[in-house]
């Protein structure tokens, strides 16, 4: 089947189990053990939706600096995961000097898109209204993600909304995504593997499969992303993101796609190398001073 989003069917038939032992298994090397320059202040409120409390942890280095803002979101296909999946990430990026800020959000089936990419966006808000709580820059936040979470922080990245009235913006400058997910146009129109979470196939709400790609929001205004991916990611397909990342360079937006020799899904998650040039293009991006709209 000459189809790039195929990898991913393996992935949701058989989600639960493989998602699971993934989260579980990367979340024995995320525990909180933060290095005591690293403040970690958790299950912080920063929504309530559907009755429901959204948290977050932040990981603060401690120092007087105002320094900018990485928005952390974890993977599980969009309906499994927590805060905690992706915690070494965000310690990490506190030792190198970001506020890290790794939540939870509504998750499928109970909780349909666009429940996922309006909780990030809540959180893109909360961190720009708290910035002068923790030494913040509330003009310099970013986002980062891996498989749905990454598929979440690229949304944000082509999406993001100045401020309007006294409305806070949603915009975020730069992002970063690992196994991501980037357009769901191209799956077969009666398919109904993403019903759980885009409410139907394609063929009954095409407006939504839309929606909830990337690529159909890319336009010359998106902030930069910084994309790895397994050369044997057999979920997730590294072709929605490679071409992501040509078509942004072809508008003129910063982006970069860097390839894992014989990673698959899960083990490029913990690829050193990628994630340190990873976290080099947020600081480019990020460290920067100039002040950007988006409040």
């Amino acid at each position: 089947m000459n189809n790039p989003f195929h990898h991913l069917f393996p992935f949701i038939r058989f989600g639960d189990r493989a998602i699971r032992f993934f989260i579980w298994t990367f979340a024995f090397f995320q525990i909180l053990n933060a290095k005591p320059e690293i403040e970690v202040k958790t299950d912080l409120v920063y929504a309530t939706k559907d009755k429901l409390d959204l948290k977050l942890d932040a990981y603060l280095p401690v120092s007087s600096k105002v320094r900018p803002s990485v928005l952390v979101i974890h993977g599980g296909g969009w309906r499994i995961g927590s805060k905690r999946q992706l915690g070494r990430y965000a310690s990490s990026l506190a030792e190198r000097g970001f506020n890290a800020f790794a939540i939870n959000y509504r998750l499928a089936p109970k909780h349909k898109h666009p429940a996922q990419i309006e909780d990030c966006r809540d959180a893109v808000r909360w961190i720009r209204q708290n910035s002068g709580k923790y030494r913040g820059d509330p003009d310099r936040i970013g986002a980062l993600g891996y498989s749905a979470g990454a598929h979440l922080a690229c949304l944000l990245a082509v999406t993001g909304k100045e401020q309007r009235d006294k409305e806070v913006g949603t915009k975020i400058r730069v992002a970063v995504g690992g196994g991501t997910p980037c357009e769901f146009m191209s799956f077969p129109t009666k398919n109904k593997t993403l019903a759980y979470w885009l409410g139907g196939s394609r063929k009954e709400v095409p407006n939504a499969y839309r929606d909830a790609s990337p690529t159909e929001h890319l336009d010359k205004g998106d902030a930069p992303i910084f994309f790895f991916h397994g050369e044997a990611d057999y979920l997730v397909g590294m072709s929605g993101a490679k071409k992501m990342s040509e078509e942004m360079k072809k508008l003129g937006i910063d982006s970069h796609f860097h390839l894992i020799k014989e990673a698959g899904h899960f083990r490029a998650v913990f690829n050193s190398k990628a994630i340190g040039a990873s976290f080099d293009f947020l600081e480019k991006h990020l460290k920067k001073r100039g002040r950007k709209k988006g409040r």
